[in-house]
């Protein structure tokens, strides 16, 4: 599946409209949010000069991603205007982007908006929605956009949206790696991204403090006798590493590394919140499912959840008998739920 000329024209017609554009990602952005955030942002800059464009995110730019073009230029308050139109990506549901409750007119039709994502639980939730759930990263499906539209990619906005392609395949190592990213980061470096830019930035430099929260996950896994191999890190963990709460993604996929794994988890605690990030390698396993039972989403392979509460310090996990996607109990802490219990 890949954008129609429709949906295309849609954008471009909204867009026309406007004022102003206003590119909205989720909180806490990995590589694919903050590509997509500043990929299209530049798009739309250098396609509509006329047209004022702003990147917004509540929480900022990642230090990992801070080499990515015009990262600096990401705000994270932003008053709207009469006129604007909001760009939201990868973006499944409206409180992944923190703003839901603080700013409901930006979901409440006040606004128009096109939400551009790749996640199958994605909620549809704004004027036009451009969604592929087979899409590998919301990278590709911008550079579909830009083709159908026959606006130019140069090599700031390609490297943009390369470095997305790039973290949400792993480097692609991971099984979304189909035939159609390959022909999306030939186009991309034929365009002039700077691949070793991003193989430099993402995959080969990590911070001290990074390292020292990646050993603390490490540490701490168990392996359950469902076939979880599941870590917990705490608001302590994060002080006594100097560790930022992005400075944890990627840990996961060492978790998942295990032999014989049916499934990793990785819980994290930060501000009153614990969040979940689930991963597998395996065909019949739905991590989308399980963390759906806590309100969550994702892909079937890779996904994530956020509850209130708190973790309890050096406690196993184990998966109860009856999951690995049974409703939570009435407690919405992971320590008493009916998935995930210590032991």
């Amino acid at each position: 599946m890949s954008v129609s000329k429709q949906d295309a024209d849609r954008l471009l017609a909204l867009l026309t409209e406007a004022k102003r554009a206003v590119c909205i990602c989720h909180r806490n952005p990995d590589g694919d949010a903050v590509g997509a955030l500043l990929g299209l942002s530049l798009l739309i800059e250098r396609s509509l000069p006329e047209l004022t464009v702003k990147a917004y995110c509540i929480d900022p730019i990642p230090q990992t991603f801070q080499f990515l073009p015009a990262a600096a230029r990401a705000v994270t308050e932003c008053a709207l205007l009469e006129g604007d139109v909001l760009l939201f990506v990868d973006t499944a549901e409206p409180k992944l982007t923190g703003l839901h409750e603080v700013h409901p007119q930006l979901f409440d039709g006040s606004f128009p908006g096109v939400d551009i994502d790749h996640h199958p639980s994605n909620l549809r939730f704004s004027t036009a929605n451009i969604v592929i759930p087979d899409a590998a990263s919301t990278c590709e499906i911008i550079v579909q956009i830009a083709d159908q539209l026959g606006w130019k990619i140069d090599g700031d906005i390609a490297t943009c949206l390369l470095a997305g392609v790039y973290t949400d395949t792993g480097g692609l190592l991971h099984n979304n790696t189909t035939a159609i990213v390959y022909r999306t980061v030939a186009r991309l470096l034929r365009a002039g991204a700077r691949q070793q830019e991003i193989v430099q930035a993402v995959f080969r430099t990590a911070q001290m403090s990074t390292l020292k929260l990646w050993g603390r996950v490490l540490e701490k896994i168990t392996l359950t006798e469902e076939g979880g191999a599941i870590s917990a890190v705490t608001e302590g963990d994060f002080r006594a590493t100097g560790a930022h709460y992005s400075e944890l993604t990627g840990a996961i996929d060492y978790v998942n590394a295990v032999p014989g794994m049916r499934f990793s988890l990785i819980l994290s605690e930060r501000n009153g919140t614990v969040k979940g990030s689930l991963r597998t390698l395996r065909d019949d396993v739905d991590v989308s499912e399980m963390a759906g039972k806590f309100s969550g989403g994702g892909h079937r392979r890779a996904a994530g959840f956020s509850l209130p509460g708190k973790l309890k310090p050096e406690v196993r996990w184990k998966v109860v008998e009856d999951t690995p996607i049974s409703s939570p109990s009435n407690s919405r802490s992971p320590s008493s739920s009916a998935t995930f219990r210590e032991v």
